[in-house]
């Protein structure tokens, strides 16, 4: 049984809110800009795609990853109607690093978390209580019933496969399904030691593609058990395929990729030719690209419908954990208004991706009715979400 989706909720750096998330995503708008939250003398890398709200550049504060949740969550409460009161409400939270740049923060710098985002220090200890979502959650919408998955790049995919398993156990009349990351430092530094070129732009499927470049973002949706006559429907969850082939911790394996995909499609009771829309993970790193392409090819075949195929990381950056959910939010708005983003930053595509239906370079139009959500993350966690269009 399908699960409506009630309310969204999103912000990037491209958009702070779903509505002009998506026009930039349309409009090929990039949020890659200069380093402001680090130092940039320390690294050969110069750019990431971060959300502009800190005081000043080089500057950088704790609590930024919660902040981004709680606009979103916030966001997506009220487009559902629920407002601020989430006690009754699970919400489930997909992340790949939680709120470890506060972490760094406070190591380094002694840097001390608002009062309103953290309970004082402990004995000099570590705001560890702050290192996970509940406690912001709870003191904003008073939510009791809270849980992070730090599932990588399909964390937030794999907390909405959770979310749906409650939903049909009658358990829950709604679920809130987020994912959020800020950059970190030790994770910059980190992809900048090993990439011996700094990218430089963000290219999925391009001949010349360097590697992946990090972003910032968090989304959220609300999923209901039915669906009330006075809410707006965005769409509606049919199905979410989701394992773990333990191949390699950074290598995606084609055969555990595909078996994701036939999972969701067999649990969502489509084939593939009943997709229109394919929203592919679309890193920019060469193995990434090529395996998800072949895996998408090997499932769907020569089908005589071959599906649309698009990307949001060009323009987003890696969002990391809210990954998944801000590729699901932009399918359900490529849903309701016929728009699909292209995918940018594409000069030269390869061999396997020009066999597909790809857009890019400018936005198109078409009726989605069936739309697929990819997500992959390190050491095999495979998610894919299969949403149907609002009726």
């Amino acid at each position: 049984m399908s699960r409506p989706v009630i309310g969204i909720g999103a912000v990037a750096s491209i958009g702070r809110d779903p509505s002009e998330l998506f026009e930039s995503l349309c409009a090929g708008r990039s949020g890659l800009a200069a380093l402001r939250g680090f130092d940039r003398s320390k690294f050969k890398a110069g750019h990431l795609f971060e959300i502009d709200d800190r005081p000043a550049p080089g500057v950088d504060v704790p609590g930024r990853a919660t902040a981004f949740l709680l606009d979103a969550v916030g966001q997506a409460a009220r487009d559902a109607g629920l407002g601020e009161d989430l006690r009754d409400v699970p919400i489930l939270v997909g992340t790949g690093l939680r709120e470890l740049r506060s972490l760094e923060l406070w190591w380094r710098d002694g840097a001390e978390f608002s009062p309103k985002l953290s309970a004082p220090l402990e004995q000099g200890g570590p705001p560890s209580g702050r290192m996970h979502f509940g406690t912001a959650l709870r003191e904003r919408f008073g939510a009791v019933d809270t849980h992070t998955f730090s599932n990588a790049c399909s964390a937030s995919l794999y907390a909405l496969a959770l979310a749906v398993d409650q939903l049909d156990s009658g358990a829950v009349e709604h679920v809130i399904v987020a994912g959020t990351d800020s950059i970190t430092e030790s994770m910059f530094g980190l992809t900048d030691a090993f990439q011996l070129e700094p990218p430089g732009r963000l290219r999925p499927f391009d001949v010349d593609r360097k590697g992946t470049i990090l972003g910032e973002g968090a989304g959220a949706i609300v999923l209901a058990r039915e669906p009330d006559g006075h809410r707006r429907v965005h769409g509606r969850v049919r199905s979410v395929g989701v394992n773990c082939d333990a191949h390699h911790t950074t290598a995606p394996l084609q055969a555990g990729v595909a078996a994701a995909i036939r999972q969701a499609h067999r649990r969502a009771g489509v084939k593939p030719e009943n997709v229109d829309l394919v929203m592919l993970h679309g890193t920019g790193t060469p193995l990434n690209d090529e395996v998800e392409v072949r895996a998408l090819r090997e499932v769907f075949g020569e089908h005589e419908r071959v599906p649309l195929v698009t990307a949001v990381k060009s323009m987003t950056g890696h969002t990391a954990g809210s990954a998944g959910v801000l590729s699901l939010i932009t399918a359900l708005r490529a849903m309701s208004t016929g728009r699909i983003p292209p995918v940018t930053e594409l000069d030269e595509p390869t061999e396997d991706v020009s066999a597909l239906r790809l857009v890019h370079t400018t936005e198109a139009t078409g009726r989605v009715e069936v739309a697929q959500v990819n997500g992959f993350g390190f050491g095999g966690l495979n998610a894919v979400a299969i949403l149907e269009a609002a009726r």
